[in-house]
């Protein structure tokens, strides 16, 4: 438990990895997803795909520059493999 303000308790819950992207994938949310091996670029788009070994496809997507604030426009569908990605958040 942890408490929030003048002491309201505030439950934490741990959302299943599956459970978090699929809900992703039916709400048709924007991610970024953070790349690995590049931690200055990320990955952003919508998920409308993944497998078992939570490979991803994103539609959309578009290649974020952290240093230069750039964006690159990458196309409509992209797939990264969970091997080239650590984290990704909405």
């Amino acid at each position: 438990m942890a408490y929030h303000g003048q002491g309201q308790k505030v439950q934490r819950v741990m959302v299943r990895p599956f459970n978090l992207i699929f809900r992703y994938l039916q709400n048709r949310s924007q991610i970024q997803v953070w790349l690995y091996k590049q931690v200055n670029m990320r990955i952003e788009g919508c998920i409308i795909g993944f497998d078992k070994y939570m490979n991803l496809v994103l539609d959309d997507t578009e290649e974020i520059h952290s240093k230069t604030k750039s964006r690159k426009q990458l196309g409509f569908e992209s797939r990264l493999s969970m091997s080239t990605f650590c984290l990704f958040h909405h």
